[in-house]
């Protein structure tokens, strides 16, 4: 049991902070203060789920690559106590899981969740044939944010998109990061990521990326009408991000692996700047 626990990632919950943090942006914003919640407990649920599932297909994908990487070389498929075959069979239990919470929510969610299963499935095999692997993740991520909007309101508005921009473009620098911390092994094994693509500007494009994002949240601020916490919410996120890249500026494999980490605080703040902002 402890194999299939840490081959789902549940001794390492952050991955489920960065996805669950957007979600409940995207919930807050479309109910104009607490969501309902029933919906509440669906997507918490459910990003845990596909979270989860998410994790164990990305290791089945990898299973051969990970034996060249030492941070991965201990996981459960590779190392061989978890067989690839169990694997498979998890991932399709956690995804009729997380169909199961779907399905008490409303026909455009459902329709929208099938999106999102083919993002998350591709995602891993995207790492073989294309420089943006994140960008994938990112859409994959973001699915999270529409579907919140249609499950609380029953459409998805322009506004939501923007919600949508800013996750990809958040996931694009927090997964740039986590990407540089293995950037050597994945050249040797020829693995495709943004930190290979941006070389050398790696950290000049993640800060283009990070002002891109602060605009992002600054028009979100806008268009939800939310006030001072809020704009103060984004200001403490800009100096978190100077913190980031004060932590990459060396390229060393730890800083940015804590960099990385320290990505979830971000969307625990902006959160915060939403929930003081919105008539709770």
């Amino acid at each position: 049991m402890s194999a299939y626990f840490r081959l789902m990632r549940l001794d390492k919950p952050v991955g489920i902070y960065l996805l669950l943090w957007p979600t409940y942006w995207a919930l807050f914003l479309a109910a104009g203060g607490w969501p309902d919640i029933d919906l509440l407990v669906i997507f918490t649920l459910g990003v845990i789920v596909m979270r989860s599932a998410g994790c164990v297909i990305n290791d089945y994908a990898d299973r051969e690559i990970d034996k060249h990487v030492k941070r991965t070389q201990d996981r459960p498929i590779t190392s061989g106590e978890v067989s690839p075959k169990n694997a498979l069979l998890l991932f399709f239990v956690l995804v009729l899981a997380a169909f199961g919470l779907v399905l008490l929510t409303n026909a455009l969610t459902i329709q929208l969740s099938f999106v999102a299963l083919v993002l998350a499935s591709l995602y891993p095999f995207s790492k073989r044939c294309m420089q943006l692997p994140q960008f994938v993740l990112g859409l994959a991520f973001g699915m999270s944010v529409l579907m919140a909007f249609s499950a609380q309101t029953g459409d998805v508005p322009v506004q939501a998109y923007w919600i949508f921009a800013a996750n990809i473009v958040w996931t694009l620098i927090y997964d740039t990061i986590y990407a540089m911390a293995d950037r050597e092994e994945d050249l040797k094994i020829g693995v495709k990521s943004t930190a290979i693509l941006f070389a050398k500007y790696d950290r000049i494009i993640i800060g283009i990326l990070q002002v891109l994002l602060l605009l992002i949240f600054l028009k979100i601020g806008k268009l939800f009408d939310l006030g001072l916490f809020y704009q103060l919410s984004t200001l403490i996120i800009s100096i978190l991000m100077i913190y980031h890249q004060f932590l990459i500026k060396n390229r060393q494999k730890t800083a940015c692996f804590k960099a990385f980490l320290h990505n979830h605080y971000l969307g625990l703040t902006l959160f915060a700047g939403i929930l003081v902002s919105l008539p709770l």
